[in-house]
């Protein structure tokens, strides 16, 4: 799946509202269905993402999120019995469509049943959440701030595969930590091979521009 991922938030409260803002500073396009009108009135003020008012158990407010063009569903509203619902509704609507569901349930093996990814963001934060969205790309827990600590996998035909990092103009804001080993800092000797990981320090505002240096304007998810 070449190209920034298409994204459906269900639920905009402060786990969604995160979710939406991390992946739109990663590039993809959100689109967030939210009941509250003084969270859709907050989130439209932000621009960080197209805003639906209405319930997602209802198929016909689904269906106004354009689901033939829908990459990914994450359910991240407060209610385990809603996020359910939705993932369900999605897959009879859009059975190919990947979907990632909130629980307030610190194991959520049981819903695998019937969703993609199941994440219980009260334990491990809004990143989680996004782990379940974009593959090829892990965001490191517990990091402080805005500041984000990823994993990335350089893909084949990548802007940096192939090259050493005195030849890559990283943008300012961001630093490749490890090489793809995992067990040395990286240094302007390192090369960035295709199939390989390395752990990357960037400040939001240039993640996006980072991911697509490594991934080639890709976000990939393997189905």
């Amino acid at each position: 799946m070449a190209g920034p991922l298409r994204v459906l938030v269900v639920g905009g409260g402060r786990v969604g509202a995160h979710v939406a803002r991390l992946l739109d500073d990663r590039g993809h396009d959100i689109v967030v269905i939210e009941q509250d009108p003084d969270i859709v009135d907050e989130l439209s003020d932000e621009y960080v993402a197209t805003i639906i008012q209405g319930d997602a158990t209802r198929p016909s407010i689904l269906e106004q999120a354009g689901l033939d063009r829908i990459d990914v569903v994450t359910a991240l509203t407060g209610n385990t019995g809603t996020n359910l619902a939705v993932c369900m509704a999605v897959s009879q609507l859009a059975p190919e469509v990947w979907t990632v569901m909130r629980t307030d349930h610190a194991i959520g093996d049981e819903y695998h049943r019937f969703v993609n990814a199941v994440v219980f963001p009260e334990r491990a934060g809004a990143r989680a959440a996004v782990n379940s969205v974009e593959h090829g790309v892990r965001s490191l827990e517990d990091v402080t701030g805005d500041l984000e600590i990823l994993e990335v996998e350089v893909d084949e035909g990548a802007p940096v595969a192939g090259r050493s990092l005195t030849d890559i103009a990283l943008p300012r804001g961001s630093l490749i930590v490890s090489d793809g080993d995992g067990d040395r800092i990286a240094g302007s000797e390192t090369v960035l091979e295709a199939g390989r990981s390395y752990v990357v320090a960037t400040e939001a505002s240039v993640s996006d521009e980072v991911l697509n240096l490594m991934r080639g304007g890709a976000a990939d998810r393997d189905d």
